[in-house]
């Protein structure tokens, strides 16, 4: 049962180690920026908060730094634009979003110098972002923030106004971490494990009654291996017999034939010792050197089968060898004959064939 669970469990790994990867690409980690900047009165404004998004291509560290904008060009496409920046100290790039791909805008200011980059959505966007894929960047880094915050740190910039800006990561964002995603996980989680259990039953429930239908089926069998047995020829060995004068020897016990032992002649005409020979018939009934089924050769199956298990007592037959007197059987079913000679003779085993000719002789 283990070895069958084993497989389902396996499939379920994999199905699970198949749809990481792909979500992954769909997770992505907002930004918590602050931003700090002189007033003319010499107060200090700060402002903060979780609205910056990384991009697909940036790992999620927190940088910082003066924020320094393109001159010119606030999209900073243009390959050697200056940013007017103070080079003692790490500064941040403040772009807006267009003209050319985030990849080439980003490179052209780490090129420079910059500690990270900050891209600004178009006008007309509010303070929407966008999950920006920048590929070919390096380990460079970038978030997106919306076009109104972006506008109002450029246009300050430009007046003069130094601003610092702290960025860190925030908050991680995607199909794992969505409502209805784990929703759907807690579902598909119970599903599985539903039908786990349910394979688990049936598989346990199968496997019990397949045993219970093979100990009914022993049953049935060891119970027409008896009524078989009954009806095989059992034969008493007298001094003198040739089993006990050959070599010949019992293939269950491998020893040889003595006389006053009691002999079990199957079917196939093999002979083993009745001791040695019924319990093996009971538990595979079938010769151990031929193979063959003593319920098809005696029709004992069959007769179970059409409920004919009233059918006339067992023949058995007892042979009995004296010295020079002439072999005989005589069938317990029927009176002891006081002329052997008009007894009519019959033989099961080829063994005993020749001395009941010469006996005739």
């Amino acid at each position: 049962m283990g070895e069958k669970t084993q497989p389902s469990l396996l499939l379920i790994l994999l199905c699970m180690s198949g749809l990481v990867p792909r979500s992954a690409a769909f997770v992505f980690w907002t930004a918590s920026l602050k931003t700090q900047y002189y007033h003319s009165s010499n107060d200090t404004v700060v402002k903060s908060c979780e609205c910056g998004v990384y991009g697909r291509n940036s790992e999620a560290v927190p940088f910082s730094g003066c924020v320094a904008v393109p001159k010119g060009d606030p999209t900073g496409c243009r390959s050697g634009i200056f940013y007017g920046r103070n080079s003692s100290e790490d500064w941040i790039a403040l772009v807006k979003r267009g003209n050319c791909t985030f990849s080439e805008k980003i490179n052209i200011a780490m090129k420079q110098g910059a500690a990270g980059v900050v891209v600004y959505n178009v006008e007309g966007s509010g303070n929407s972002t966008t999950f920006m894929s920048h590929p070919d960047t390096g380990d460079a880094i970038a978030i997106m923030i919306g076009n109104l915050q972006g506008t109002e740190i450029a246009n300050l910039v430009q007046n003069g106004t130094v601003v610092k800006m702290f960025i860190k990561p925030g908050s991680a964002h995607g199909p794992w971490m969505d409502t209805y995603w784990l929703y759907f996980l807690s579902i598909a989680f119970f599903i599985v494990t539903a039908a786990s259990i349910a394979y688990f039953v049936f598989i346990s429930a199968n496997r019990l009654y397949s045993m219970s239908r093979h100990m009914r089926t022993e049953k049935r069998l060891k119970s027409e291996a008896k009524k078989a047995i009954g009806r095989l020829e059992v034969i008493t060995l007298k001094r003198g017999n040739e089993l006990t004068t050959s070599d010949a020897m019992c293939a269950v016990c491998i020893e040889s034939y003595k006389a006053g032992e009691v002999v079990t002649v199957l079917t196939c005409d093999h002979i083993f010792h009745k001791a040695c020979i019924e319990p093996w018939l009971l538990e595979r009934r079938t010769c151990p050197m031929c193979k063959c089924d003593i319920l098809k050769a005696l029709g004992v199956e069959e007769d179970v089968k059409d409920n004919m298990s009233t059918s006339s007592p067992p023949e058995v037959t007892v042979i009995t060898v004296t010295g020079g007197d002439a072999l005989y059987e005589v069938p317990l079913n029927e009176p002891r004959s006081h002329e052997p000679e008009q007894q009519q003779h019959r033989y099961d085993n080829r063994a005993f064939e020749e001395d009941s000719e010469a006996a005739r002789g």
